[in-house]
């Protein structure tokens, strides 16, 4: 029985206007944000340069979006509040859409939901004014206005009060309105933008002059703070029609939640998997556990590549070669990071600085106890065998070398607690944690080697057989190529099976079916999968950790300004294979700061 319309016959009926509207706000207007979002992208739709938003109790009592536009005409209002009535396409194309807006969906379902007003001019012509409340619209009227269009949107949710039961406060309201802002704000630096909240101005960025990359870095500066641009790698790399740029921070410029991560597509603000899956894969093997990295990246094509009629709130978007977008957004990240050499985050520095004052902490502990000898040590840094004579003695200090001190890391002058290397600079000091740094030169090298000779692979004595469904199985098979690259053969057995014929050498306890099962989860949610890479990382990270410096040894003068060179040569020296920071500077004046020789 169908416990839906037990033992009744359904009957079709037309929906009238205002429940239609109804419905559809329900998908474009989830709250206050979203109603400020509809209503800046029309703003900016019209060509304004300077937005005006206030809200009153979290925009449940008011919203308001003043622009300087091209503004709307008398006999316009009316179209503007009918559902599907837009001046951005004509309907040919659903693919060539350049503009925020194009559903004609968000003033009818504002005004189905709330007491919507709209008070516009164009240049040249006649101010008039429209109102409309549950969906029941006023005549239009003349008004009194300036060039653009004012929206004011009064009571959101009157007509629909169940809706008002799932907003939060008006606190959390009003952070969700400024971070829509935020974003938005972001890819305009040529728009000005005001927030006001209960009277009380809480965002404000002034339009930028000049080249768009270099109003893009202000803006940016002043929405994510300056620190954001100064720990930032720029980017800027183009493949296939698709073009990427804009600014990922270093990794040890993270953060502990994805909150400082702003993807644009053709300008438009999105949240996406593909992508935010891509800057987790860019980021790999250079972040600690739980950390998230920052970044704000506009990824631009042609508008017939990418699909951003996917959902009525326009997040989300479908690209035409997924893949393609993928690896251009992995590629450029993990080419920003590694030329970015050994640097890391200017921030690191400054909470160096504020530990001086903080309360003593246990004594660090380590995560083995194993020692390579100084041979070791000294092959893996490509020095020479001492002469004899030369004495490997313990030496905590370091008398003054011929190594320049205007060197990048400087010049090494001692080591303290066995293990962190104090280096004097031309402006300052850099303290390295020596065996932070050697592991990640070691697993630097252990990578190349890798990739230069390949994958071992050891064949299993009997395959490993994996029932999927015929699609998974093809999904799986569409890879092969690249997972046999990663030292993984697979080949069909039949029907949905497939046959793991070899595996790579270092996983000795590999559970295949496991590894094949989890590839194909990030490639349904993802598109992709670097699963495998991440397991042979972690081997190479662990056999990097056992062939490094280990605290309690103390270096030579030699072997520490080795170690320095070597860091300034190598990919990602600045943080260690966990993602922390292997080395942090304080400047001079700083330093006198902290003991008063300076105002």
């Amino acid at each position: 029985m169908n416990t839906h319309a037990p033992n009744m016959r359904p009957v079709i009926r037309q929906l009238d206007e205002a429940t239609a509207n109804r419905i559809a706000a329900g998908e474009v207007v989830e709250r206050p944000a979203s109603a400020v979002k509809e209503l800046v992208e029309n703003a900016l739709d019209a060509g304004a340069t300077r937005i005006d938003i206030a809200i009153e109790d979290g925009g449940k009592r008011l919203i308001r979006v003043c622009d300087d536009g091209c503004g709307m005409a008398p006999d316009d209002l009316p179209l503007a509040l009918a559902r599907h009535a837009t001046s951005k396409i004509d309907g040919t194309d659903l693919l060539a859409i350049r503009s925020f807006g194009f559903r004609g969906e968000a003033l009818p379902s504002l005004g189905a939901v709330g007491r919507l007003t709209i008070t516009s001019r164009m240049r040249g012509g006649d101010g008039a004014v429209i109102a409309v409340a549950g969906g029941k619209v006023a005549p239009v009227r003349p008004a009194a206005a300036n060039c653009g269009t004012v929206v004011e949107l009064r009571d959101l949710f009157f007509a629909t009060p169940a809706r008002l039961k799932f907003l939060r406060g008006d606190r959390a309201e009003t952070m969700a309105v400024a971070e829509c802002v935020r974003r938005l704000a972001m890819a305009e630096p040529y728009v000005g933008f005001t927030l006001t909240a209960d009277g009380k101005e809480i965002f404000r960025a002034d339009a930028e002059q000049g080249e768009l990359f270099d109003a893009l870095q202000i803006r940016l500066s002043r929405v994510m703070g300056r620190d954001f641009i100064d720990n930032a790698i720029s980017l800027d790399a183009e493949r296939d029609g698709l073009a990427l740029t804009g600014f990922a921070a270093l990794p040890t410029y993270s953060r502990g939640a994805a909150v400082a991560q702003h993807l644009y597509v053709n300008g438009r603000p999105v949240r996406d998997r593909l992508l935010t899956g891509a800057l987790r894969a860019g980021y790999m093997d250079v972040l600690a556990a739980g950390r998230h990295p920052a970044a704000v990246l506009y990824l631009s094509c042609d508008p017939q590549l990418v699909d951003v009629n996917v959902h009525p709130a326009k997040a989300e978007v479908r690209f035409r070669d997924p893949q393609g977008a993928r690896g251009l957004l992995v590629s450029a990240l993990r080419h920003g990071m590694a030329g970015a050499g050994h640097r890391a985050s200017s921030t690191v520095g400054d909470a160096t600085l504020a530990a001086f004052r903080a309360e003593p902490v246990a004594p660090r502990a380590y995560q083995m106890d194993y020692r390579p000898s100084a041979t070791a040590i000294r092959a893996s840094l490509d020095l020479q065998a001492p002469a004899p004579g030369f004495s490997e003695a313990p030496s905590a200090r370091v008398e003054e070398a011929a190594v320049p001190v205007d060197a990048p890391l400087g010049a090494a002058r001692a080591q303290v607690h066995e293990n962190y290397i104090i280096a004097q600079t031309a402006d300052g000091l850099v303290i390295v944690d020596g065996h932070a740094a050697h592991e990640r030169l070691v697993y630097e090298r252990l990578k190349a080697q890798a990739a230069a000779t390949g994958i071992a692979r050891q064949a299993l004595l009997i395959p490993e057989i994996v029932d999927l469904s015929p699609s998974d199985a093809g999904r799986i098979l569409a890879i092969a190529g690249d997972l046999a690259e990663l030292g993984l053969v697979i080949e069909p057995f039949g029907g949905g099976a497939i046959a793991v014929r070899e595996t790579p050498a270092m996983l000795a306890r590999l559970d295949a079916r496991a590894l094949v099962r989890d590839i194909l989860d990030d490639l349904a949610d993802q598109g992709a999968s670097d699963r495998l890479r991440g397991r042979i990382d972690a081997v190479l990270s662990s056999m990097a950790c056992h062939g490094s410096v280990r605290s309690g040894r103390r270096m030579t003068a030699e072997e520490m300004n080795a170690l320095l060179r070597e860091m300034e040569r190598t990919p990602k020296s600045g943080q260690c294979n966990h993602g922390r920071p292997t080395w942090v500077k304080l400047r001079l004046s700083d330093i006198e700061r902290l003991f008063g020789r300076q105002d």
